[in-house]
C-alpha cells in the first residue's frame, strides 16, 4: 500500500474519485464548496465517494450530499 504524500487537514471536507485501480482524494475548506465539487463530478458520471469532514482521527459529517434539482 502506498503512503499518502500529504497531511490530512483537520476541519476540511474530503471526497474520493475512483478511476480504475487508483483513487484521487480531493479536499475543500467548507461543506458548500465540497458539495458543489462533489456534485459536479457526479454529474459527469464519475465514480465518487463522499468521506466527510476530517477531525484528526475519523470522518464526521459524512452524510452524502443530495443531488441538485434541475
Amino acid at each position: 500500500m502506498r503512503k499518502k504524500n500529504f497531511k490530512m487537514g483537520v476541519g476540511k471536507y474530503f471526497f474520493c474519485i475512483k478511476n480504475g485501480q487508483s483513487s484521487i482524494m480531493i479536499s475543500r475548506n467548507t461543506r458548500p464548496e465540497a458539495e458543489t465539487a462533489f456534485l459536479s463530478y457526479k454529474a459527469t458520471k464519475k465514480d465518487c465517494e463522499w468521506l466527510g469532514c476530517w477531525n484528526g482521527k475519523s470522518y464526521d459529517d459524512s452524510t452524502v450530499p443530495a443531488t441538485q434539482a434541475a
